[in-house]
């Protein structure tokens, strides 16, 4: 630690605190900025930084000589330094100017007895006042706090290129430091739990698609899905695909995955992490939003919908610390809009016995069961699966009801939500009778925009043949995060139509949000 060192966190602190985009691309650009510093300089820069964004109220409050005193991002490192990381007055003089160092003293006599509850949690008062009133003021200071520590970095082990065993005990073999702090995840039964952080992207395993990063959390929701081998699954809002890849590889690169978004950039980025997986059954599509009218065709067509949905990700404080300043409450009533919608339309692309699924990062019930009691009683069609059952059917013991619920200081991983919904009546939807049979407009073949790893190409709608329909599939990827046998359901494999294929069109990836 130097005084240029402190210096250079204030001035990367003091950008944050703007709260005007993601912290972790403003942390990137400053790197990119700076290619002199070294790990160790960078790691200071970051933990520095995220750790005043994790206790920020508390802060404030220490650095504070009048109640609406402004933030100062200099006073804000010393008293991270001082009254998180418990370092002495003594080891900082050295760095500290005479200005600082006043400041240093009155930041380490502040007394923080009989802080207000918002304030010991370290969160705005809106979303205290929501926590309390949903799981009660002693649970909601409990989880307030579980976000003040850093995330563990979780791996999914890839099981189309190795087994968990098998990477664990090379992660072991390497752990040179002596502490046992590599584990198998408690749930999950691919993941492995590396307590300390490390430069995964460039170790062996990593380039070689072995293994992923993925929370532990996340890779449940693969297994809520249930996939089997052959099925014709969608993953509505797939983003950066760790779910999409976890998704297939538990289908055995079987059948058919598609990967929806609305951003070409990110389904770019899910390309490079396909071409490590060795998945082939994948078709990453670009749609315009929710209603885009090329997704008509393929309703009723789906044995497995997952609906990842846009939220808070209030969940992921851990992580993302800066959430919780960005984040209001008309922000939550614009999701919650947003989310009914996305759910609605996915649900025309079930099956009648197929699944839909419904899961957020988010803890507050605004957008977890409220949004899953208002599609239910909109939707009689559909009936509540108890996801306990479905992750017990696959050897995984978590029972949190109906609904999988998961939360930082109980599962150690990002808060999380689920709903399984099951369609039990025929709709009349394009191409699907009430039995669930194909009628003739479903075979009109599917025109879709599918984004491979490096291109874009569009499928042109043809008149479809007497003769044995062709399967268009993604080319054969060559060698980054994010479920066994349930009871058996009789689907139909849905025709797919010979496509004539267009020149393919180079992705330009877009700006980073």
């Amino acid at each position: 630690m130097t005084p240029n060192l402190i210096r250079q966190a204030a001035v990367v602190l003091s950008n944050l605190l703007t709260f005007s985009s993601p912290a972790d691309a403003k942390l990137s650009e400053f790197f990119r900025n700076n290619r002199e510093l070294g790990t160790k300089e960078r790691a200071f820069v970051a933990e520095s930084v995220y750790g005043v964004l994790r206790r920020l109220r508390f802060l404030s409050t220490v650095t504070a000589n009048e109640e609406d005193d402004p933030d100062d991002a200099r006073k804000l490192i010393l008293a991270y330094l001082l009254r998180v990381q418990g370092m002495s007055i003594r080891e900082l003089e050295p760095m500290l100017n005479e200005q600082q160092k006043e400041w240093a003293h009155m930041i380490k006599a502040k007394s923080t007895e009989n802080l207000p509850p918002a304030v010991q949690a370290d969160v705005r008062d809106w979303l205290w006042d929501k926590l309390v009133a949903q799981y009660g003021e002693m649970e909601a200071l409990t989880i307030g706090r579980s976000m003040h520590e850093q995330a563990t970095l979780d791996l999914r082990v890839n099981t189309i290129k190795g087994n968990r065993d098998e990477v664990l005990a090379k992660f072991i073999a390497e752990n040179t430091s002596g502490e046992t702090n590599i584990t198998k995840t408690p749930y999950s039964p691919i993941g492995i739990r590396m307590p300390n952080r490390m430069n995964i992207g460039r170790h062996v395993l990593f380039t070689e698609g072995k293994i992923e990063v993925q929370d532990e959390g996340s890779q449940l929701l693969a297994y809520l899905v249930a996939p089997k081998r052959g099925m014709m699954v969608a993953d509505f809002c797939a983003g950066a695909g760790g779910k999409s890849l976890a998704i297939g590889a538990l289908m055995r690169n079987t059948g058919r995955l598609y990967a929806f978004d609305v951003s070409e950039k990110r389904l770019h980025n899910l390309g490079q992490r396909l071409k490590r997986s060795g998945l082939s059954n994948m078709h990453a599509q670009v749609i315009s939003s929710e209603t885009d009218p090329k997704l008509k065709r393929l309703n009723g067509k789906f044995d497995r919908v997952l609906v990842d949905a846009p939220c808070s990700g209030l969940g992921t404080l851990r992580r993302n610390p800066d959430l919780k300043w960005r984040q209001m409450p008309e922000d939550i009533a614009e999701l919650n809009v947003k989310q009914a919608n996305i759910l609605a339309r996915a649900a025309k692309l079930t099956k009648t016995g197929g699944r839909l699924i419904y899961a957020t990062c988010s803890l507050l019930n605004d957008e977890n069961e409220k949004i899953a009691e208002q599609f239910l009683a909109t939707h009689p069609d559909f009936r509540l699966l108890n996801a306990a059952e479905i992750l017990a059917q696959q050897q995984i013991e978590l029972d949190t009801g109906n609904y999988l619920k998961l939360l930082p200081h109980l599962h150690h991983t990002d808060g999380f939500f689920a709903a399984v919904f099951e369609k039990t009546q025929g709709a009349n939807v394009a191409g699907i009778d009430k039995a669930g049979v194909e009628t003739s407009e479903a075979a009109a073949p599917v025109e879709v925009e599918v984004v491979e790893p490096a291109v874009t190409v569009e499928l042109e709608e043809v008149k479809p043949k007497a003769k044995k329909p062709r399967t268009v599939k993604a080319k054969a990827a060559e060698p980054e995060v994010d479920k066994p046998k349930i009871e058996k359901t009789k689907t139909v494999k849905p025709k797919v139509e010979k496509v004539k294929v267009a020149k393919p069109k180079a992705i330009k990836p877009k700006a980073a949000k």
